[in-house]
């Protein structure tokens, strides 16, 4: 799985903007300081916003005070809805959805790995949530496997 730098972009500047709704601060973000605090190139990350403010998983203030802020309980937002918001499905193959491809006879049991690899990517990304990231707290079963130590190890081909 590839996380492209969109997603990843936008899970940390909901983080910023999670910790302030965590925190009970009602003041909304700029994009600048999102920018800044993240390290997020400014004019890549106000395509994001936008995306994340379509998905209704942000909403935006004019004027000169306004900014970003969440539009929704960020306990009922994923890991995984975010990434759905700014990249689309969370695993394709070619851009097909896993049960939308089609295998002859000799490799349609490629279709049940892609199925299972993204039932296993689900099984975290759909329960770790915005607030569980601005808390740095994750769920007890990701928490588990972010320790495994074979986790951490990259694997190169052939090995």
């Amino acid at each position: 799985m590839r996380v492209s730098a969109k997603s990843d972009y936008a899970l940390r500047a909901l983080i910023e903007i999670t910790q302030r709704w965590v925190s009970n601060d009602p003041s909304v973000v700029s994009a600048e300081e999102l920018s800044r605090a993240q390290g997020i190139p400014h004019g890549f990350l106000q395509g994001i916003l936008a995306d994340l403010r379509r998905a209704g998983v942000l909403s935006s203030q004019r004027g000169q005070s306004g900014g970003w802020k969440l539009a929704v309980d960020p306990n009922e937002v994923s890991v995984a809805d975010v990434m759905r918001a700014v990249d689309g499905p969370i695993v394709s193959i070619s851009g097909v959805r896993p049960e939308s491809v089609a295998y002859n006879e000799r490799a349609v049991v490629l279709q049940r790995v892609w199925i299972a690899a993204r039932a296993s990517l689900r099984d975290v990304l759909e329960h770790t949530t915005l607030t569980d990231l601005a808390k740095g707290k994750l769920p007890a079963g990701v928490e588990r496997r972010s320790r495994d130590e074979d986790a951490w190890q990259a694997r190169v081909p052939g090995s």
